[in-house]
């Protein structure tokens, strides 16, 4: 009997969670359907409980090891710096789809919202973003508590902090190195253990969300959410287009390979959840360890588009809702204000919520207008975070080919760098 893949469980868990869902929206009373929702909802709560438990040692040991076998310095930086500019051109990317596309769909004219409060945010916690708030909670004071708190961010400066530490000490720093090493195979098969979770995770999301809200949902808010969805799908074009044309056609194996780590993301809302099936398809790609495992962590904080694109697109719709016109320059304003406050974004659900209210207040847009995208923003988060790990494997495959990496046939160029395991 032909074993059945992760991906087909997965898929067989959405049809059913779906199929599940419907049968007891449309046959008991909502006390219950709303009673089943919480319920069935501890085994997501279980699941991503189980990945952020990975998350940061996985993180610390895969970025730790590879910036260590990078050698010196100056191979570090100028990784960093071809990393930085392709995910900052990826991010002016994304932003800008979301404002070009929301100025012509103009999802929000004629919705007339009037805000008359406040309290309806209240689990939306926005704070004024300044330089210093940014910088401040970019470096971590304890990582203990970065790694208790999954501050991907933090844990990434520790990271690099730590590596160029082991590099400089040279033969001394070998013995942690290689018990990272071995940490990193760990991490990886107890990764095996907690994907096998995934299929019942997304029976549960899935269900407990149709269930509680209804399909109906889904269809009085088609329009917006419509027109998001062509949003991420031509940003998906475009995105691997670039890769394509930068690193060949061979690129089109990624994006078949890293379809089931981004169905994990969707199904689950969470972009973490999916960080290490990521790492290990790119690695089978031809991604070196060394530039997967410092390129994808860095992308979880510097280069999540999918959510970067919602938070242009939502904010705008807001406005929108709300009558607010925003000309040209606030718009421009918005993109530039919106590079800064994305970057260490959660890659867990509803964390863009966060950055909108804080947007929302620098244009004195209503922040009760949030609750216009309460209802569908599950559903919204499914398919951003999908894009975000698209965008990272992208990101994280050009970056190897600059490097001089070559993926096999297909490929453009030859290896002109040969890197070792060891």
């Amino acid at each position: 009997m032909k074993k059945i893949t992760l991906t087909k469980m997965i898929v067989l868990g959405l049809i059913l969670g779906m199929i599940t869902g419907i049968i007891i929206n449309n046959n008991v009373s909502p006390e219950f359907a709303k009673a089943y929702a919480e319920d069935i909802s501890i085994f997501t709560t279980i699941f991503l409980r189980l990945v952020k438990m990975i998350i940061a040692p996985l993180v610390i040991s895969t970025l730790v090891v590879g910036i260590a076998k990078m050698g010196d310095a100056k191979s570090l930086g100028r990784i960093f710096s071809k990393t930085l500019f392709i995910f900052i051109c990826a991010s002016l990317l994304s932003i800008a789809l979301g404002l070009i596309t929301v100025n012509i769909f103009t999802p929000g004219v004629g919705i007339n919202f009037i805000a008359h409060g406040t309290d309806s945010t209240d689990l939306v916690s926005s704070e004024p973003f300044s330089l210093q708030v940014f910088i401040s909670h970019a470096v971590p004071t304890s990582i203990v508590d970065a790694m208790a708190r999954n501050e991907i961010l933090q844990i990434v400066v520790f990271s690099i902090f730590l590596g160029c530490s082991l590099t400089a000490v040279g033969d001394k720093g070998t013995p942690i190195i290689h018990v990272l090493e071995s940490l990193v195979d760990v991490m990886l098969k107890l990764t095996g253990y907690v994907m096998l979770f995934a299929p019942l995770t997304v029976f549960a999301a899935i269900s407990a969300l149709i269930a509680e809200r209804g399909i109906g949902v889904m269809v009085s808010a088609g329009i917006f959410m419509g027109e998001f969805y062509l949003t991420l799908a031509i940003l998906w074009v475009l995105l691997i287009g670039l890769a394509m044309i930068y690193v060949g056609p061979c690129i089109k194996r990624l994006t078949k390979s890293i379809s089931e780590p981004a169905l994990l993301a969707f199904t689950t809302s969470s972009s973490e959840a999916a960080f290490p099936g990521t790492l290990d398809k790119l690695e089978r790609f031809g991604v070196s360890p060394k530039i997967a495992s410092f390129v994808l962590p860095i992308g979880y904080s510097f280069n999540l588009v999918g959510s970067m694109a919602y938070c242009s697109f939502a904010t705008v719709f807001i406005a929108q809702a709300c009558n607010i016109h925003l000309g040209m320059g606030e718009q421009i304003t918005m993109l530039l204000i919106l590079m800064l406050t994305s970057k260490g974004m959660a890659g867990v659900p509803r964390a863009s919520m966060v950055v909108i209210a804080a947007t929302l207040s620098q244009f004195n847009i209503p922040e009760a207008g949030l609750i216009l995208l309460m209802g569908v923003d599950p559903f919204l988060d499914m398919g951003r975070s999908a894009t975000n790990v698209m965008s990272n494997a992208m990101g994280a495959a050009m970056v190897s080919r600059w490097e001089g990496e070559h993926f096999g046939e297909g490929c453009r160029g030859q290896m002109s760098q040969t890197y070792s395991s060891s």
